[in-house]
């Protein structure tokens, strides 16, 4: 997490040209929210080549069922630091296998709110991110109900957005907004 102190900005990357893209920034963190089981290693090694901490989200690799053996595979196929998912099982298998986790929750209503909270504590995810950004009163509060760094991502539109989630409590924001990446 020393990255998100040099520079709060996650590069969320969701298509080639995003790759080539990262090694002309800044960001030293970058959540990969695509490819399939036939590219996400080279991926990876193009990512780890620039210098990059580098984060698979599972769920969105196709080619991945949801079952533990994606998490196997990522960390004995890839050079990944860690992953994302937003299931449970494969956050703590990942822990398991001594993968940096980045369990991720898409706020709607009080019941995924309430969700967070238990599924953190069984799950013990390295880190919580929490989509929207833009909610930064929830951000707030689940700062201080959950003992994890939290990151905001999505829908990030300029950084009025950036600096309202930082100032809410997280520690970093993740966004495919390759403008925010240069600010």
């Amino acid at each position: 997490m020393e990255n998100t102190e040099v520079c709060p900005v996650i590069a969320a990357i969701n298509k080639w040209e995003a790759v080539e893209n990262c090694g002309k920034v800044d960001c030293k963190m970058v959540n990969v929210l695509f490819g399939d089981i036939c590219t996400i290693s080279d991926i990876v090694k193009k990512l780890k080549e620039m210098g990059k901490t580098v984060f698979v989200h599972v769920d969105l690799i196709t080619g991945f069922a949801s079952k533990e053996v994606c998490v196997d595979f990522i960390q004995k196929y890839t050079e990944a630091d860690g992953i994302i998912s937003t299931k449970p099982f494969l956050i703590k298998r990942a822990n398991e296998l001594g993968l940096f986790t980045i369990q991720r929750f898409f706020m709607i209503d009080f019941i995924t709110y309430a969700n967070v909270v238990k599924h953190v504590h069984a799950t013990d995810p390295n880190v919580v991110e929490l989509l929207p950004a833009g909610l930064s009163k929830v951000i707030r509060y689940l700062c201080s109900e959950i003992d994890r760094p939290v990151i905001a991502g999505g829908l990030i539109l300029d950084k009025d957005d950036v600096i309202g989630a930082l100032s809410a409590g997280a520690i970093a924001i993740s966004t495919t907004n390759q403008e925010i990446w240069r600010d």
